[in-house]
């Protein structure tokens, strides 16, 4: 093993085509599949926790939470046969509690998982065409049962089981909508369908016995105990700002006159479109979730509705639409939301929604906010932030920051911070890209686009591009390590430019095929590339020739890396060897196992050599190459690596994958040598912002500081003219509460008058009633004596028979335990026997496994003595041959000429007998893989042996339980022995609480009558407001009468002027006609009343100029002080220029 660790810290990306790939670990904590492993992240402290993938597994399919939030099961296809792992998420760190990888059934991948309510049970799906729905019982590895879900090849999505019942489990697909129940060890179909067969995305449970099911064409259907009993359509919806668009375009189109259906321009090609229009706008329910109030489901791209109950009986009505938001930062921001919902999932407090988007995208959504805020439209937001939704094709670091650079088929170009593990920038294009480069400040960044070359800015807030190359297709650009250069490869050919000057300073040609991975060496004199043409090339940049070559036409190089001291290249490609190349020759080939590299990186100290594998696997190895297995092999990515980087101080190393994730690792050195590197300078702080965007801000600023100060007068106007308001209003208030108050206090005088009338009266009643009740206790008291001696002679009676009764019971009991003891000493007994039967076959069984252990230790020990006496004996065989040859060569060489038949004769032999030695190699390996095969069975021995010590402390623990039934069922006696006593007790009690109760009676009769006295005095406050309404509305008909009069003065007035404006050409006529309208329109009270509100127009005015006026006074104060300002600028600059200068023509 290598002494080089790496050991993963942080990972970018999702893998969105993992059924059910988003779940709840507790409140804090959720599960989410990355590259080759599952990651648990806390929401709140940003820390990540790997569970690795199993070893040589080509990806995850399916993931399952059990309900008690305890296991986590996997499905994955292991060297192309499929396995579930199961982990326990309660230790630390999560360890394998069983992997299922035996089956006896056909099955190519289990798509879809589900663990049972009490996490027993496991029920998985497999893939067609086997379609078999297998339950187990997990943690013994027992099939119960398997059935064949599905005859017509139709994909299966989903399964689950019922919430409330182990036994009974439901599946979703293409047409298949089935409910099974587990009974005599088979699983039995429960509904059968009816109608059309739909196509079943999605399902959840409501409760014990509904299903919850949607379909790709926008339905929901209820079913119940497998019938059917509510459906509903969900309808493709379109944000506010599209429906404003279309409904202009459906004004535009309005006015274009189109061919009826009948026409002959309209052919039956449209007429299908139209119709695969409507379909494709039909929302596919992709993900369904159930929650306390109802459910949320998908209703096509981008958008999740929440369904709550009705009051109905089976209904559900949409209570909230949730939509993915736009994201400004893309190519196209109309486009951004359109993303399909693959699964989501409500915390355990269902305090916020979680979302998985098939674009690699987490999104969460707070609850609480669907109640704050009704009216707005709410949103998801990024769980932390965008992530990379295509296969990363470029990566790279800078040394004076602590920045990532990435760059995807996915049309975007990415700034990670690998010290706080967060996106620091990122901006999609309109093209892919496929190369990217830091420039080593950290302020520049170069990415190679398919139809130019871009050198861009890191700006504080944005990526801007500030020159382009025409370098079309470039798949490879670095900077120098000095920054002053940059490579870009086109096809065959790498372009050296100057980052200064932008120029073209070399072309380096050579290359028959296309250049695959380029790098400078650490003092930026050489670059070495290589390609798909098998050629390892070192260029001088001095002179643009060629120092080094080393072609191999059988190999497609993919990734190349070079020593700190530029003497060693190393290369890997498709010949699954990794070289070491000097001088133009091949040093050593390091065989890769059977595993195609992809990518290499050499540490900066020289003696770490980290490899990307195309299975996504991470190789670490120490530096002079080990020729055996001596290196550290880990579960990374979910495609073949694409790129890999190690930072400046050796400390952390980068990888990026076809996957669309970036890993980051933390690298450590065994020995401890070389890794800690101090740095003599920290990373820089220093941002780039463009002179434009400052003066916008500052620009913005003062805009805002102006806007504030206004707004402060605004306030302060307006606060004043509240004021009096408030005043006006407050005495009005006070003079109506005081004239309130006298009538109340007149109101209450008269009350008092009639309450001491009320209670006069009600004294005498008093005292009759009492004289009444006096006669009726004699009159009980004597019928009640009576009865009493009645009840007691009664009541000796029954004491009698109750003490024979609890004699009798007390017999019995007495008999019935007896009768227990003795069943409980037969039972201990039986079962002692049992357990002595069991305990030494116990001993016999590990007795003879130490016996076959003993035999098998023995077998292995003499296999290998007779095979190191056999190679030791072989040995000296052939060094004595040698020797004895070696001799006769020597004596022979003076005689060469007579001799030289019988040279070449020895020379044959000599070649046989290394025949000989070759096949006892071949012989020596079979033996070694003999022992292999013993050294398995010895496992599977094992293994076998501690199965049945679990079954044997299973059988202790039922016996275990028996016992403490026995106990429980003793104190059980005992309790309702107690219970009986205490009912005894609570009758008196009762009797007490029925008097209280009738007094309670009494004393609500007396609030009832003090409740009918307010209701008679509201209802003379209700008719004192009807007379107040009354004389209102009046007031408002003569107001509107008035308007109606003033309308049609106002009508008049009109045609009298119309006529008046016919006499505009004669001035006499036009004034007698304005004179008689002022006569007849124009009267002294409207006069009155046009002067009054004038005088207040007029003050208001009058204040208005003279504060307009104050602020032009100050103005022209300001510009009289500039100008003298400038007019002594203009002086002084004309003193400074020469006296000698030439006039200016003027033209």
């Amino acid at each position: 093993m290598s002494v080089i660790v790496a050991q993963s810290l942080h990972i970018f990306g999702l893998r969105s085509r993992v059924a059910n790939n988003v779940c709840y670990f507790d409140e804090q904590i959720i599960i989410y599949p990355s590259g080759n492993s599952c990651v648990k992240y806390h929401l709140e402290q940003k820390w990540q926790k790997f569970i690795p993938g199993s070893e040589k597994s080509q990806g995850m399919l399916a993931l399952a939470m059990s309900p008690s939030r305890r296991y986590l099961a996997i499905s994955e296809t292991v060297q192309e046969k499929p396995t579930i792992t199961i982990y326990e998420l309660s230790s630390v760190p999560c360890k394998k509690r069983k992997v299922l990888s035996v089956f006896d059934f056909p099955v190519q991948e289990f798509v879809s998982l589900a663990f049972s309510p009490d996490s027993k049970y496991l029920v998985a799906q497999t893939g067609p065409p086997e379609s078999n729905l297998a339950y187990w019982m997990w943690e013994k590895q027992r099939t119960m049962a398997i059935v064949k879900a599905d005859i017509q090849n139709n994909p299966v999505y989903q399964v689950s089981f019922n919430p409330q019942d182990n036994t009974q489990v439901c599946i979703t697909g293409n047409g298949i909508f089935k409910l099974f129940r587990y009974t005599e060890g088979t699983l039995k179909q429960t509904n059968f369908q009816r109608g059309e067969p739909q196509n079943y995305l999605s399902h959840a449970w409501l409760t014990e016995d509904k299903v919850m099911v949607g379909t790709d064409t926008g339905k929901l259907f209820l079913f119940e105990s497998g019938d059917l009993r509510w459906e509903t359509s969900i309808e493709c919806k379109e944000r506010p700002s599209e429906v404003e668009k279309d409904e202009l375009a459906h004004e535009s189109e309005s006015l274009i006159e189109f061919p009826t259906a009948s026409s002959p321009d309209l052919s039956s090609e449209m007429l299908c479109e139209a119709v695969g229009q409507q379909q494709a706008s039909l929302p596919q329910i992709s993900a369904i979730a159930a929650y306390s109030k109802g459910f949320a489901c998908s209703a096509g791209p981008g958008v999740v509705l929440l369904f709550e109950k009705t009051e109905e009986k089976e209904g559900y009505r949409e209570n909230r639409e949730i939509r993915i938001p736009q994201d400004q930062r893309t190519s196209d921001p109309n486009q951004s939301d359109k993303q399909d919902v693959m699964c989501m999932c409500f915390s355990p407090s269902e305090e916020t929604l979680l979302i998985s988007t098939n674009k690699n995208q987490l999104y969460i959504f707070t609850m609480s906010s669907t109640e704050i805020i009704k009216g707005e439209p709410a949103h998801f937001e990024y769980l932390n932030f965008p992530l990379h939704s295509a296969a990363i094709t470029g990566l790279d670091i800078c040394i004076r920051k602590p920045l990532v650079a990435t760059c995807s088929l996915d049309r975007s170009v990415r700034i990670w911070n690998y010290e706080t593990n967060t996106l620091d920038l990122y901006k999609e294009y309109q093209e892919e890209a496929y190369a990217v480069s830091l420039h080593p400040t950290g302020l520049y960044v170069l990415a190679g686009f398919s139809d130019k070359l871009r050198l861009m800015n890191l700006l504080i807030d944005d990526i801007r591009t500030f020159k382009d190359f025409t370098v079309r297709g470039c798949r490879e650009c670095t900077f120098s390590n000095g920054g002053h250069l940059f490579a870009a490869v086109n096809g065959n050919v790498i372009h050296i430019y100057s980052t200064t000057s932008f120029e073209n300073v070399n072309n380096l040609k050579g290359h028959n095929g296309k250049v695959r991975s380029v790098i400078w060496s650490a003092d930026d004199n050489k670059l070495i590339s290589c390609g798909t043409d098998g050629a390892v090339y070192e260029w001088s940049l001095l002179t643009g020739k060629r120092e080094s070559e080393c072609v191999l036409k059988s190999c497609s190089y993919s990734g190349v890396a070079i020593s700190p001291d530029a003497k060693i290249i190393f290369a890997v490609g498709s010949d699954q060897t990794l070289k070491e190349i000097s001088d133009s020759s091949i040093l050593c080939e390091v065989p890769t196992f059977d595993v195609t590299y992809t990518a290499i990186v050499v540490s900066h100290s020289g003696r770490m050599v980290f490899t990307g594998t195309s299975m996504g696997t991470i190789r670490s190895m120490k530096y002079p190459l080990p020729v055996h297995k001596e290196f550290n092999e880990y579960q990374a990515h979910a495609g073949p690596v694409t790129k890999m980087s190690i930072t400046c101080d050796d400390q952390f190393l980068l990888t990026v994958s076809e996957d669309g994730c970036l890993l980051i690792w933390k690298v450590y050195d065994k020995e401890g040598r070389g890794l800690k590197r101090e740095k003599e300078v920290g990373y820089a702080d220093e941002v780039l912002i463009t002179k434009t965007d400052m003066e916008e801000k500052t620009q913005v600023m003062l805009e805002l500081k102006t806007r504030v100060e206004e707004l402060k007068m605004e306030n302060e106007y307006q606060l004043r003219l509240k004021d009096m308001n408030y005043n006006e209003k407050m005495k009005e208030l006070t003079e109506k509460f005081i004239q309130e108050m006298e009538s109340l206090k007149t109101k209450n005088q008269v009350l008092k008058a009639e309450k001491e009338k009320q209670e006069l009266q009600y004294q005498e009643q008093l005292s009759e009633l009492m004289e009444k009740q006096s006669r009726e206790v004699q009159d009980l008291e004597s019928g009640n004596n009576q009865k009493l001696l009645l009840e007691y002679e009664k009541y000796q009676e029954l004491q009698v028979k109750s003490q024979r009764m609890q004699e009798e019971y007390e017999k019995q009991l007495h008999d019935m335990e007896e009768t227990k003891n003795q069943a409980l000493e037969e039972l201990t007994e039986y079962y002692e026997a049992k357990l002595h039967e069991k305990t030494t076959l116990l001993e016999e069984a590990q007795d003879d496994a130490r016996q076959q252990l003993q035999e098998f230790e023995e077998t292995k020990k003499q296999i290998e003595e007779d095979e190191d006496r056999e190679i030791q004996e072989i040995k000296i065989k052939y060094e004595r041959r040698l020797r004895e040859e070696r001799e006769s060569n020597l004596r022979l060489k003076g005689e060469t000429g007579i001799m030289r038949k019988k040279f070449n004769s020895l020379q044959k032999e000599i070649e046989e007998r290394s025949n000989d030695i070759e096949t006892m190699r071949m012989e020596q390996q079979k033996l070694q893989s003999v022992i292999k095969s013993l050294e398995k069975d010895i496992l599977g021995l094992k293994r076998e042996i501690q199965e049945r010590d679990e079954t044997i402390q299973d059988k202790e623990k039922r016996i275990y339980d028996l016992k403490k039934k026995n106990q429980e069922l003793e104190k059980f006696k005992f309790v309702l022995d107690y219970k009986i006593k205490e009912l005894k007790k609570q009758i008196e009690p009762r009797e007490n609480d029925i008097k209280a109760m009738k007094e309670q009676i009494q004393e609500m009769e007396g609030e009832l009558e003090r409740f009918h006295q307010q209701n008679m005095q509201l209802e003379l406050n209700i008719t004192e407001l009807r007379q107040k309404l009354k004389a209102t509305d009046r007031e408002m008909h003569k107001e509107q009468q008035k308007e109606r009069d003033m309308e049609a003065l106002v009508k008049r007035f009109k045609t009298d002027l119309h006529n008046c404006v016919g006499f505009i050409q004669e001035p006499k006529k036009l004034k007698e006609g304005i004179r008689e309208l002022y006569s007849k329109y124009v009267q002294q009270a409207d006069m009155v009343e046009i002067v009054g509100v004038d005088t207040d127009l007029q003050q208001e005015y009058t204040r208005q100029r003279e504060h307009l006026e104050r602020n032009l006074a100050t103005l022209k104060k300001k510009v009289v002080k500039e100008s003298e300002i400038h007019r002594a600028d203009n002086v002084r600059i004309m003193q400074f220029l020469p006296v000698n200068c030439c006039p200016v023509p003027v033209c």
